[in-house]
């Protein structure tokens, strides 16, 4: 009976001690301390080996300081470990993004997105990839998916109003626009789009 206790109060002292390193990487990730970071996220993987979260952290801390080889090993790690990992698989999105293969990119966002529609890093990811190739209605889609559920993410209301200008969705981006500017009257930039949609809305002669 001793030595279960024993073995659950050393199980839970190594859970805590993880918890611990992971959370310190995320702090010394968010100030930009990414050396830090690195070694509280590899502490953490050598107790929790089977953990995808660690090796999430050590691929943002890649990406962060340009080094794509390691962010991609890192990332495919946790893919590995968990196949529904969306942030892995955001992740990889994000390299390969950087490499400018955006086709790849861009199912990579699509598949972080179809595990958990909430991931605002994907959305955001595949509005700039979008963008760059050209292909917006999928990207709408998951957008107006995640302003569902998020009714006043005004980053999230100005890629939409984008995308719907984009795709010749005029009035859909005045609409949007307009919903904005209520909540943000000063944003500078939906005040500007909306110039520009409100132009190509007028008939020429």
């Amino acid at each position: 009976m001793d030595t279960a206790r024993t073995d659950e109060f050393e199980k839970r002292k190594q859970t805590q001690h993880y918890e611990v390193l992971r959370e310190l990487g995320d702090c010394y990730t968010s100030v930009g301390n990414y050396v830090q970071a690195q070694r509280c996220y590899e502490k953490a993987a050598s107790i929790g080996p089977d953990e995808p979260g660690p090796y999430i952290g050590l691929g943002a801390a890649a990406l962060q300081t340009g080094r794509c080889e390691d962010a991609e090993i890192a990332f495919r790690v946790a893919c590995r470990l968990d196949p529904n990992c969306a942030k892995g698989y955001a992740g990889l999105a994000m390299v390969a993004q950087q490499r400018k293969e955006y086709p790849l990119s861009f199912d990579l966002y699509m598949k972080s997105l179809e595990l958990d529609t909430d991931n605002i890093t994907a959305l955001l990811g595949l509005f700039q990839v979008s963008c760059e190739m050209g292909s917006f209605a999928k990207v709408i889609h998951y957008l107006q998916v995640y302003l569902d559920m998020h009714p006043g993410d005004t980053s999230v209301m100005f890629a939409l109003a984008a995308l719907h200008l984009k795709d010749g969705g005029l009035e859909e981006s005045r609409r949007m626009l307009l919903d904005l500017l209520a909540l943000e009257p000063a944003n500078n930039d939906a005040r500007n789009l909306l110039e520009e949609v409100e132009h190509s809305l007028v008939p020429v002669g």
